[in-house]
């Protein structure tokens, strides 16, 4: 066997596991089909930059086939069972290649060497290139793909070389603890296998027979029954991505980076999509927060299970163990728990009807002894009510809810420098944690949470009202940015330039005043931090704004960027244009929390429009002002559709517009987005303007 292209340790320590593993394969049963059934298929594919997504459901099958054209070419299969994945990644092509997926994939079962089950998918495809090398195949769990994709390495104890037969390479191992595990194959159906070396046949092709199984236990799909209302909108694309990332037991967050839960973007969602989620979705998505609480209250992140579960054992020096591990260091979802249930329980006639019995179900925790559903709830909003006492009682700075000590990361724009080095988020401070002290408020006042509260709990408790006023009148105000027109226009000139991007309409839209928003955050000395948001929209859905508080947010966010946030393909998360240049450099196109679009965020605005052009206490002048910026969201919504159940989406200006650019497709850009995103299918929900 010839392994020149795995030049890490870790690929010759694996080598005294090849008889071995050898064997196992040998011995393992050949792939079965599975036949047609009553189980619901699903089957769509998602054509996004340099990525061929095909997505599979059926039966105990459910499979994401990844192909990636150009320079850096990869075959990846990722499996929301176990948030378990295969990856084979190639050496860089000094030539862009080009996938082409000859045969749809098809749903299989096998056993492995001890007779296990396994499941996943068959599919051929061909590739237009005259030589593939073969640098590293990576067998466990999707977060372990996902580093390797970043950092280039995974744990030497996932790493295995693969068994060479005729033109097949297969690779197969146990999952660390020695449960059921992976395997991974390519049979090469055109050209031929040199080494470790894909080599084109006459007619310049590589045709491959891919094959990929896991040992992970299959997931409960929720059932189209349960899933969506007559009333969501038609359309297939959103249907598909939100029915295959929805199971019994929690939904994805998005495929194939997220393929498990989290936290803050199940609560989102499910707040979205409530008017046309069925009951039983609705309450899985609720049930699958509350049974991952922590002990305090707080709302897990992520999670961590199947092999990545065992890997965090043995880096704690404990045995070997699936046991998930759960993620808290985000503080944002603490504060969404109580606003999302109270659009259940208490604003939704179909949530309300069964409100007191779904709070007595037993949450079925993960190994431990289970509590009610309305046991966990009031744990939650206990952490809220003493996280915020503090500011309630003394409503300065250093009383706000900051990051927890030594992260920096805490709310949903979670990489590195998403919040722009701040410690006070501006949606936490300023929404959500005013949102969530009117929640508790409005629990205990409707009598759902008296089986669950003590006498302390209800002196707690009977504090929330007058803690979510001074919250939410002293709050903001700590976040407010004034820019004088002149540095304004100076700034936005500037930036333009530095971007390559025209300048004329953006500094015709700031007229003579002021440019005020709310900083994305305070740093640890109180300052805010200058960067124009998208979390406005947070507080047109969770708050009241008062009439001036609207047409400062409205007039901010709807200019033109590089003024404000709006582009002929979206809007953007963040304007840095008013930042000083070192933080410029930080949020650019290519950051994942830069000037890029997330889509989620677009219909959060939406929703919050039509929330407060309904509240009927405007003055006529600013609902016109509102409907106009409800317009003009859409527009740029509309024009960028094809993305619109993608995770992000960046941008070139050419030939004076604005053009779509998926994210992970250049060099430059920090990560890839999700085909799939669970909160990007949200428009299921909101309608357009024209249907309102």
């Amino acid at each position: 066997m010839h392994l020149r292209s795995w030049q890490t340790a870790a690929a010759f320590a694996a080598l005294g596991t090849l008889v071995a593993l050898a064997m196992m394969t040998a011995r393992a049963a050949a792939p079965v089909a599975l036949a047609d059934s009553a189980d619901e298929r699903l089957a769509f594919d998602v054509d996004e930059g340099s990525n061929l997504n095909s997505f599979l459901r059926q039966g105990p099958v459910a499979a994401h086939l990844l192909l990636r054209s150009g320079a850096r070419p990869r075959i990846l299969v990722a499996f929301p069972a176990g948030n378990s994945g295969v990856g084979l990644w190639f050496t860089p092509s000094a030539t862009p290649v080009h996938w082409t997926l000859q045969t749809e994939p098809r749903a299989i079962t096998s056993t492995d060497h001890a007779g296990r089950p396994l499941y996943g998918i068959e599919a051929e495809a061909s590739v237009s290139a005259s030589d593939l090398g073969i640098k590293q195949a990576v067998l466990s769990s999707v977060r372990v793909l996902r580093d390797y994709e970043v950092l280039d390495k995974a744990p030497l104890s996932v790493l295995v070389a693969p068994e060479l037969h005729d033109q097949t390479m297969t690779w197969a191992r146990d999952r660390l603890d020695g449960a059921a595990g992976y395997r991974f194959s390519v049979a090469v159906t055109a050209g031929a296998l040199q080494g470790t070396h894909l080599v084109a046949d006459g007619g310049g092709k590589i045709g491959l027979k891919i094959t990929a199984l896991t040992g992970e236990m299959p997931l409960t799909p929720q059932g189209s029954r349960d899933l969506l209302e007559p009333g969501a909108a038609a359309d297939p694309a959103a249907r598909n991505a939100l029915s295959y990332l929805s199971y019994r037991e929690k939904f994805l967050a998005g495929s194939w980076r997220f393929d498990t839960y989290f936290g803050r973007d199940t609560l989102m969602s499910m707040r979205l999509l409530m008017p046309v989620l069925a009951p039983p979705a609705v309450e899985a998505g609720l049930g699958a927060v509350l049974r991952r609480l922590a002990p305090t209250g707080a709302v897990a992140h992520e999670e961590d299970i199947g092999e990545f579960a065992v890997l965090d054992h043995q880096r704690a020096g404990e045995p070997a163990s699936d046991r998930p591990v759960f993620d808290y260091k985000m503080i944002d979802g603490n504060f969404m728990l109580g606003p999302v249930a109270v659009a259940w329980l208490l604003d939704d006639e179909r949530g309300r009807r069964g409100a007191g019995a779904f709070l007595a179900r037993a949450d079925d925790r993960h190994g431990e002894a289970p509590r009610t559903m309305g046991a966990d709830l009031v744990s939650n909003l206990r952490l809220v009510l003493r996280s915020a006492q503090a500011f309630a009682g003394a409503p300065r700075i250093a009383n706000l809810v900051s990051l927890h000590e030594g992260e920096a990361v805490g709310q949903w724009r979670d990489s590195g420098e998403g919040l722009g080095r701040g410690r006070f988020p501006y949606d936490v401070n300023a929404v959500f944690v005013p949102a969530a002290l009117d929640a508790a408020a409005r629990l205990f006042a409707s009598g759902l949470l008296d089986a669950y509260l003590d006498a302390a709990g209800r002196a707690l408790f009977a504090r929330a009202p007058a803690m979510a006023r001074t919250w939410e009148a002293r709050a903001p105000a700590l976040f407010d940015v004034e820019v004088p027109n002149v540095r304004a226009r100076r700034a936005v000139t500037a930036y333009a330039a530095a971007v390559g991007v025209p300048a004329a309409a953006a500094l015709d839209s700031l007229g003579k005043e002021p440019v005020r928003f709310h900083a994305l955050a305070l740093d640890a000395a109180g300052k805010a931090i200058p960067i124009l948001n998208s979390d406005e929209g947070f507080a047109l859905l969770f708050g009241r704004p008062s009439a001036p508080a609207l047409t400062q947010a409205i007039t901010a966010v709807m200019r033109p960027f590089p003024a404000g946030l709006m582009t002929d393909v979206g809007m953007l998360v963040a304007n840095p244009a008013y930042a000083e240049p070192e933080v410029q450099a930080r949020f650019g196109k290519g950051a994942y929390h830069g000037t890029v679009v997330w889509s989620w965020q677009q219909a959060v605005l939406a929703a919050g429009l039509a929330r407060e052009i309904g509240r009927g206490d405007l003055p006529e002048a600013l609902i016109l002002r509102l409907r106009d910026a409800d317009a003009g969201l859409w527009s740029a919504i509309d024009a960028a559709r094809s993305m619109r159940n993608s995770e992000l989406w960046s941008w070139a200006y050419r030939d004076g517009r604005y053009e779509i650019a998926p994210f992970g497709a250049s060099q430059a850009d920090a990560d890839e987005s999700n085909a799939a995103q669970l909160w990007s299918t949200v428009f299921l929900a909101i309608p357009r303007p024209v249907l309102r």
